[in-house]
């Protein structure tokens, strides 16, 4: 089981859901870079779980010490190695139904995959709890692209079907950003938030679950980063976020509605503003052949309703294959779309630390 992501800058995460502690090390980040402990602190905040009655009531703080590469508040350049113990594992959740599979998670692939090896509690190593250390290294990341002018910001865009207004992909102010970026539950209409977080607790009375959709942009990536055919950015950026657990699907752009447009509609014209080329619209998201064009890099994310659920299914008891009934007790998020939306900010932040060390940027 090998879980390492990227090129010249390499992350590895390692741990278990209700092992000891979950942690990282990132190999590749350059000597000198400031580290904001408290920004990094408010990131792992709004990922937390048990902050309502929207989320999971898992009691974890996510306390996490650096072991290595950074001293004095400032990157050494050497690997940097960080951990996050586990505080409130409930082993017993999982000891009852170890043999039953729950529909939706990867218990069966898993077991197949590993020979009954694997880890079992809370998927182990393919829970989303190590989605933890993803923002703690994507915040750093995050830190240092900002130093370059280069910002990140996502916002839920639906759950369900409420939906949140759009990022405009011609220009996304700083100041909406900022907001953004330091929200629990990140919108940009701040009317719809009620309207989301009704329809999670009526999925939750009715012991089920809803998915939704988080929207993220990148700004102020210049023109000519990234590659073509196999390193694109899209494929670099898919690949880290499909690594997050509960993502089904990710568009740029205009994504599938272009498919439903005339080519003299979905392309963007070229102009001068100002001795800068600019479009007159974005419906490419950003990139074009795979190179960012200099405009917003404006992307969409679908997020599945969380598998883990009270309501009676229909499942197998592997100890003797018969059909049998499952109904999943234990502390999960009735939706994971907000607490999402910041591990979406922190791996796009490790996807441009890679796509900018290609290129001498860093």
């Amino acid at each position: 089981m090998s879980s390492i992501w990227g090129n010249n800058i390499k992350i590895s995460i390692f741990g278990e859901s209700h092992g000891t502690a979950i942690g990282a090390i990132i190999d590749g980040l350059p000597e000198g870079q400031k580290i904001d402990f408290n920004y990094i602190n408010i990131q792992m905040k709004r990922r937390l779980p048990n902050r309502d009655d929207t989320t999971s009531n898992r009691q974890e703080n996510d306390n996490y010490e650096f072991l290595s590469g950074i001293f004095n508040n400032t990157t050494t350049g050497a690997p940097i190695c960080a951990i996050i113990k586990n505080q409130n594992a409930s082993h017993k959740d999982y000891d009852e139904i170890k043999n039953v599979l729950r529909p939706g998670h990867a218990d069966f692939t898993a077991k197949v995959r590993y020979k009954n090896f694997n880890d079992f509690r809370g998927g182990g190593h393919l829970s989303g709890r190590l989605t933890a250390p993803i923002v703690l290294f994507g915040t750093v990341c995050r830190q240092i692209l900002e130093t370059k002018g280069i910002k990140v910001a996502a916002h839920i865009y639906s759950i369900k079907d409420v939906l949140d207004k759009p990022f405009n992909p011609i220009n996304i102010p700083d100041n909406l950003i900022n907001k953004l970026s330091t929200q629990l539950f990140p919108v940009i209409m701040p009317q719809v938030e009620s309207l989301m977080k009704d329809e999670i607790k009526k999925a939750k009375l009715n012991n089920d679950s809803v998915g939704g959709t988080v929207e993220c942009a990148i700004v102020g990536l210049p023109a000519g980063i990234g590659n073509p055919i196999f390193n694109n950015i899209e494929s670099v950026l898919s690949s880290i976020i499909f690594s997050i657990p509960a993502i089904k699907g990710i568009e740029f752009g205009n994504g599938f509605n272009s498919s439903h447009m005339y080519g003299s509609d979905n392309n963007d014209e070229f102009f001068n503003d100002n001795g800068n080329i600019k479009t007159k619209t974005n419906n490419h998201g950003g990139i074009l052949g795979g190179i960012s064009s200099g405009m917003p890099i404006v992307f969409k994310i679908a997020v599945k309703p969380t598998p883990s659920i009270a309501k009676e299914q229909n499942t197998i008891n592997l100890l003797n294959l018969k059909n049998t009934k499952i109904k999943i007790s234990g502390r999960h998020d009735p939706c994971i779309v907000s607490r999402i939306a910041p591990v979406i900010e922190a791996a796009t932040s490790i996807a441009i630390i890679n796509l900018l060390s290609e290129v001498n940027m860093l």
